[in-house]
Formats: C-alpha cells, structure tokens, sequence
C-alpha cells in the first residue's frame, strides 16, 4: 500500500467514515507506568517536607534524626532547670546517656527516669530510646601528670 493511500485511510479513521482494518493479529498498545503520563493521578507537586519525609524513610533516617532532635530538645523535655545541670551525651542501643553536672542531680533524676520516658516516648517516639542511664560528673584521675602516685591516689601525709 502506498504512502498516499495509508494516510487517506488513517484521515478517514479519525474523522469518519470505516475503521481500517488490519490483517493479522491487531496490535496492543501497552500502558506506560501510572505516573509518567502527562495529567496523570499522582503527577502534582509535592511540598518539600513530604518529599524530604519520603526521602528519610525510604533511606532508613528517620531514627537518627529523630534521635539528634531529641538530644537538641533535651530542655524542653526535661525543663530548663534540669537541663541547666544535666547534658543528653548519646543514644546507644536504646540507653539515653546523660551527664549530670553532680551526684545529687544524678539521684534526683535517677528518681525522675519514669516521667522523662514518658515524655521523651510522647515527643519522639521514633528515637528507639527504652531506658535512661543517669551519670555523674567524671571523678579526677590521679594517674598522670608530674605528681602522679602508683596506687590508690593521694594520701593523708599526717597519719
């Protein structure tokens, strides 16, 4: 068949007038994937928060982060009064560490453990935190320096 001829038929097929056929077997058109078609469901903007929300879960993020959060927003889960005295160190294995600025802050919030997982579940329960470990300030070492001495530490010299 000729050009002339297939495009006289093809006008006839749009605008009126006997389908074509075709001999053999009719081709089927296979659909492209939902998404890629100009005006398609799916095709509208996202906003950037939704797109960066997607982009965190789908590369596994959403703990770290939320974990980070966590350590930065130690004074409004705990209060400016305990955060004065304490310091979220890390998260490891589901351990909040915290640095407490003396022994007595650490005891305080050793008796506080309950109502700070409470709140830290509420505000950020993707941080995998199940329990915290309060410490207290680090103690000197009296094993360097120019008067270091083998054994235990200083001693009374007056005894």
């Amino acid at each position: 068949m000729s050009e002339a001829a297939r495009t006289y038929q093809h006008f006839r097929e749009i605008f009126g007038g006997e389908p074509r056929i075709r001999p053999g077997r009719a081709r089927v058109r296979t659909r492209e994937a939902e998404g890629s078609e100009p005006f398609a469901p799916g095709r509208d903007p996202k906003s950037l928060g939704s797109a960066i929300d997607a982009l965190t879960a789908q590369l596994g993020w959403t703990g770290p982060l939320s974990q980070q959060d966590l350590l930065s927003a130690w004074p409004e889960i705990a209060g400016e009064d305990i955060a004065r005295h304490s310091e979220p160190i890390a998260i490891e294995g589901g351990v909040l560490q915290v640095r407490c600025e003396s022994t007595a802050w650490a005891t305080q919030l050793r008796m506080m453990r309950e109502e700070l997982i409470r709140a830290i579940l509420e505000r950020h329960p993707r941080a995998g935190v199940d329990t915290i470990r309060f410490q207290g300030p680090d103690a000197p070492t009296w094993k360097k320096g120019p008067r270091s001495v083998p054994g235990r530490g200083p001693r009374d010299t007056y005894g």
